[in-house]
């Protein structure tokens, strides 16, 4: 996969003037050996400034990130640290950041070897609030080496994220379709995150796909398409106009860009894209997506949006699904009651018409759209990449702004049950703990639209970080049995 960031954190140690100064470079070196014992050096930096004292020293710190090319940063404080630089360091540094702290090693050296970088950690965050500065902060930020090196590994996918928003540009094309409010996009939230949106007219689309007709990379496209596809090839006919497509998308992304090195599409796909264009373009957006390049259906910005932080945080393919259908009771006697630890109310089925990358999928044919077949000629609707979703553990997610540009997110972790849909599309069956209760007092309370975003794995303890990390104050999940939400009726 392409278009994703990577980083490199460099770690330094601080070191308040009344202790040690051996305390924060012996423990340092230690901290150092155990990532690199544990996890190799390829995403970290050990800055050689001895300690940070002083804002002098801070700033001959941060220089040095700066020529080591480190877009993170981890404070690593060996004993109690000075509160003053080491916030400023956090300030200076122009990235993310994180704080950690050494413990105490052994009731035998409790005297000269006392580094009290537990107390330390306190006047740290008091000093970021203060200054009104970010940082993360683990769950327990104190540790041994090999403990605060797992911590550090554990940031690795929350700085990635932060660094991808930071130099992302989502490029829209399209109002979005009629009757499709939920889809709707306030862009301020979007600059106060640091991501920059580029709005174009689908007619725009339209002319760059036309003059890409012709191109002499199409048949190498459509060979690789054919290759991917394999025996579901069923829509052959439309494979040259899907790759014309494809490599508009790809051309204009390495146009648009411009200032920003990351970019995730929000496409247009209906109503009038498939009289226009001839196809729909699902399958295409599923190419993209496993390239690294999210493209959410129905113009939906913030999906876009979701299914970049996805695909940083998770490191692998997304997709985007509608919270879309119940499973029908005679299904889930069958095949889920007694075989899975779920009640009927934990499932549903999650669907999209064929975005979903086919290395996600347990079986996949080329088809048309069938809802979109009902009122079109069929030859209109073909380019849908249809099959069940491959089971295994998925992490449901968005981060929305509402339409008064007050910025929320969900998440919730479950699994695609490995059960046949017996329907059409990119579908799986979902079950998630509690989800009837989540679906009424989050998503529809809480005025989600029907799109969610799906990883493929549990990512939720990464994402929640990402999004306090973003500011964001509302991150609501699926509740367990005996928590109630704020409007859950406590007699029902």
């Amino acid at each position: 996969m392409n278009n994703m960031p990577k980083v490199k954190i460099g770690i330094v140690a601080v070191s308040r003037d009344c202790f040690p100064e051996s305390l924060s470079v012996n423990r340092r070196k230690a901290l150092v050996a155990a990532y690199a014992a544990k996890y190799g050096m390829d995403d970290i930096y050990e800055c050689p400034i001895c300690i940070v004292e002083s804002e002098i020293h801070m700033l001959q710190a941060v220089e040095d990130l700066k020529k080591a090319g480190c877009n993170a940063l981890c404070v690593y404080l060996g004993n109690f640290g000075p509160e003053i630089a080491e916030t400023l360091l956090v300030k200076h540094f122009d990235g993310p950041a994180m704080i950690c702290a050494a413990a105490e090693e052994s009731q035998n050296d409790l005297m000269d070897g006392r580094g009290d970088a537990y107390c330390g950690v306190l006047n740290a965050s008091y000093n970021l609030k203060l200054r009104n500065l970010k940082a993360y902060i683990p769950e327990y930020p104190v540790g041994t080496a090999e403990e605060c090196a797992d911590m550090i590994k554990e940031f690795v996918p929350i700085a990635k994220a932060i660094v991808g928003l930071r130099n992302l540009k989502i490029i829209s094309f399209g109002p979005r379709p009629l009757n499709f409010l939920a889809c709707n996009a306030p862009i301020k939230q979007l600059y106060n995150l640091g991501v920059e949106i580029e709005e174009n007219s689908e007619l725009d689309l339209f002319e760059a796909f036309n003059k890409h007709e012709g191109d002499a990379r199409i048949p190498e496209v459509v060979a690789d398409m054919e290759k991917e596809l394999g025996a579901g090839n069923k829509r052959p006919e439309v494979l040259a106009r899907l790759a014309q497509y494809e490599l508009t998308l790809l051309d204009w992304v390495e146009a648009h860009k411009g200032s920003r090195e990351f970019v995730a599409i929000a496409g247009k796909c209906w109503p009038a894209f498939q009289t226009q264009f001839k196809f729909v373009p699902c399958y295409v957006n599923s190419r993209l997506t496993a390239k690294g390049i999210p493209v959410s259906c129905e113009v939906d910005i913030y999906g876009a949006l979701s299914e970049f932080i996805g695909t940083v945080v998770s490191d692998d393919i997304v997709t985007l699904l509608d919270i879309n259908n119940s499973v029908p009771a005679d299904m889930y006697k069958e095949a889920i009651e007694g075989k899975f630890p779920y009640t009927h109310k934990d499932t549903f089925m999650g669907f999209h018409c064929g975005n979903t990358a086919s290395t996600k999928l347990a079986f996949c044919e080329m088809k048309y759209q069938k809802i979109m077949a009902r009122a079109l000629p069929i030859e209109c609707t073909n380019g849908t990449l249809e099959g069940d979703i491959a089971p295994g553990k998925i992490t449901f997610f968005r981060l929305q702004s509402t339409a008064d540009a007050q910025i929320r997110a969900y998440i919730a972790e479950g699994e695609v049950l490995d059960v046949r849909t017996k329907s059409f599309g990119a579908i799986g069956v979902f079950a998630i703990p509690e989800m009837g209760r989540f679906y009424r007092h989050v998503l529809i309370e809480r005025n989600y639209p029907h799109h969610g975003a799906v990883a493929f794995g549990h990512f939720g303890k990464a994402l929640f970080e990402v999004f306090k990390y973003l500011g964001v104050e509302e991150v609501k999940f699926n509740q367990p049995k005996g928590m109630l939400y704020p409007t859950e009726n406590p007699f029902a």
